[in-house]
């Protein structure tokens, strides 16, 4: 397992482990609601005491980060994650490039390894009379139950306790039960549920929601890629090849996917959807073995939260409500880690709230809202040395039969690019993410091999959303929405493309300009005759984008809506009422 490197010293933890906050002389300098949280949760206090306040300061406790503690150059602050008694502290590194990343766990300060071992021999010896999982049980529950079964705290009686019964079988074995003060049976209960039903040290990270990706490269400190804090250390470092071996071989069995010497390379998705790549082995990563989580995001993210990190602004989704509104075919396109994902899932929002959707995935990542939402994922088995099972082409063909409104394709990649083309040229609404920086390197990729669309289908694809990573003008690192492009037609004499700039990011002022403006082709010839403004009214359209962006304005300055499902409830009513 890997071992905690606080970024301070720690070598008082032993004296500061057990402290109460009677006994404190930092309690009283921490604001009402910190005093709270610490008498609930000793070991944060513990904590307190073994950080170097005299030269850093007391950490600020919030309760839920905002996007402004970014700005902060010199962070100290500590907040909960979604795990009960399990903190974050996030503080600024003078020695570093990143700032430091410290999970506060119940284990931290106090070693419970011996007392966890304890509990272990002692259901060992009744193992005979705990009840094995049946595949329905509540497994977590269930770990708990049994840690009850073999521990007593005070002089109450653990034969008393609710559930005892459920783990006898007749003729029960008596064992003594190990006595523990409430803090070290929550410990215990911490670690065995941390290491027997979740990822180990890792738990802590997957239990943050403000984490995008953690990524252990090799030997070293586990790196962290947080929503507000951004690249970040954190204290969790692995610091012997055998040791992140091991650990890599653990991960893999966890997960339900060994790696081998011969097998050395592994993907999966954890229960909670992220998404987990393993290398295992120095003859293949000559860093030692490595491993990257993409966590998945619980509530997806908000066009309007999208508005508040200046991703896009209100004209761009009101044009994008009025293409998928219409059923006109989407790809969103950038580099890695662009926020092509995050984007579709956000626009889905504009889909008809009684459409049908299917969606087409290798790794599942889409969150559609609606209802009626079949949901495919590719399955690959490897028999005999041959890797064979069900792929993306496989199940878009499959898609194609359950008449859906729309077919959502996580990424085009190969074979499958053609099925959707072809999706496109039956009526169905198609898309899909891609992974290509400009519309002129889509076309490339889209119309060579692997994929091999012929160049007289690509104008199927009507809307093409540029997103990427960029650097603002003040310097930081964010996500923009660069451009989006209307596909029109192909020129088989000229061997030509055209297609219309609508919109465009001002990389100078961090703004958005609308070229397109009454010279978009999708709003005046595709879209306005389907919302009956034909002929010299077809320009009526872009009176009600307006509307549309005045609404969307409004409901989100106004109203304060951001929440996804609270926007799709108010949308869904609007659609269907043909208020929007």
């Amino acid at each position: 397992m890997p071992s905690i490197v606080v970024p301070f010293d720690d070598a008082n933890k032993a004296a500061v482990q057990d402290i109460l906050p009677e006994e404190s002389d930092i309690y009283p300098q921490l604001p009402r609601e910190f005093q709270s949280v610490v008498q609930e949760n000793q070991h944060l206090l513990a904590y307190l005491h073994l950080w170097p306040i005299e030269s850093r300061g007391i950490p600020s406790y919030v309760s839920r980060p905002s996007r402004k503690l970014g700005d902060d150059k010199t962070p100290n602050y500590i907040y909960p994650t979604n795990n009960e008694g399990v903190f974050i502290h996030v503080a600024y590194d003078p020695d570093g490039i990143r700032n430091s990343y410290v999970p506060v766990e119940p284990c931290l300060i106090k070693d419970y390894t011996r007392l966890v071992r304890q509990v272990e021999s002692k259901l060992l010896d009744i193992r005979g009379d705990l009840l094995a999982s049946d595949g329905e049980t509540d497994r977590k529950a269930q770990l708990l139950r049994w840690v009850d079964r073999v521990t007593v705290t005070g002089n109450r009686r653990r034969s008393n306790s609710p559930g005892f019964f459920q783990f006898l079988r007749k003729g029960a074995v008596n064992v003594r039960p190990l006595r523990v003060t409430r803090q070290e049976l929550w410990g215990i209960k911490y670690i065995y549920i941390r290491d027997k039903y979740g990822l180990g040290p890792l738990e802590a990270l997957i239990s943050d929601p403000y984490i995008e990706d953690i990524s252990c490269s090799g030997l070293g400190h586990i790196f962290i890629e947080h929503k507000i804090f951004k690249s970040l250390r954190s204290a969790i470092a692995f610091s012997e090849l055998d040791e992140l071996d091991e650990f890599v071989l653990w991960l893999g069995e966890r997960i339900r996917k060994p790696i081998s010497f011969t097998k050395p390379i592994s993907d999966a998705t954890l229960p909670d959807g992220s998404r987990i790549n393993i290398v295992f082995g120095k003859a293949v990563s000559k860093r030692g073995s490595n491993f990257s989580i993409r966590k998945f995001a619980g509530t997806p993210t908000s066009i309007f939260e999208l508005i508040d990190f200046g991703s896009l602004n209100y004209q761009i989704l009101a044009y994008l409500s009025l293409v998928i509104g219409n059923g006109l075919n989407v790809f969103v396109s950038g580099e890695t880690a662009s926020g092509k994902t995050t984007l579709l899932n956000a626009i889905t929002t504009f889909m008809h709230p009684l459409a049908k959707v299917v969606s087409i995935e290798d790794t599942p990542e889409l969150q559609v809202p609606h209802k009626n939402w079949v949901r495919e994922v590719v399955q690959s088995t490897r028999t005999d040395d041959r890797d064979s099972g069900v792929n993306m082409f496989d199940l878009l063909r499959a898609g194609l039969r359950q008449r859906p409104n729309y077919i959502i394709v996580g990424e085009i990649r190969g074979a499958e690019g053609n099925v959707a083309f072809q999706a496109m040229q039956t009526g169905h609404a198609v898309m899909a993410t891609f992974h290509a920086a400009t519309v002129e390197k889509l076309i490339q990729r889209m119309t060579g091999a692997p994929i091999s669309v012929s160049k007289t289908y690509i104008d199927n694809l009507n809307v093409v959303i540029l997103t990427s990573a960029v650097k603002l003008p003040n310097g930081k690192m964010g996500r923009r929405l660069t451009g989006i492009n209307e596909i029109v037609s192909y020129d088989s004499a000229l061997d030509s493309f055209t297609f219309i700039e609508v919109f465009h990011w001002n990389e100078a002022t961090d703004t958005f300009e609308f070229p397109g403006y009454m010279t978009s082709d999708m709003l005046e010839n595709k879209i306005s005759p389907r919302m009956g403004f034909t002929g010299k009214n077809k320009q009526r359209i872009y009176a009600e984008l307006g509307r549309r962006a005045k609404i969307l304005e409004k409901l989100h300055r106004d109203q304060g809506i951001t929440d996804f499902y609270q926007l799709l409830d108010v949308l869904s009513k609007a659609q269907r009422e043909g208020y929007f």
